[in-house]
């Protein structure tokens, strides 16, 4: 994965460029490498049960 990051006045911004959905922080670059991986887990990895659907809507 590609993570884009960046500086802001606090902590430092980043998210991944193959997903831009996955974006978090943290306070040092190293934080922010673990919080990515978290973030990476929780959205993508997370269990679907096989009998899932679709369904698109209008937002």
């Amino acid at each position: 994965m590609t993570l884009v990051y960046w500086k802001a006045d606090r902590f430092w911004l980043g998210k991944l460029l193959e997903h831009p959905d996955i974006m978090t922080q943290g306070e040092t670059l190293e934080e922010l490498e673990e919080n990515i991986k978290d973030a990476y887990r929780l959205m993508v990895l997370e269990d679907i049960p096989g009998d899932y659907k679709v369904k698109e809507i209008a937002v």
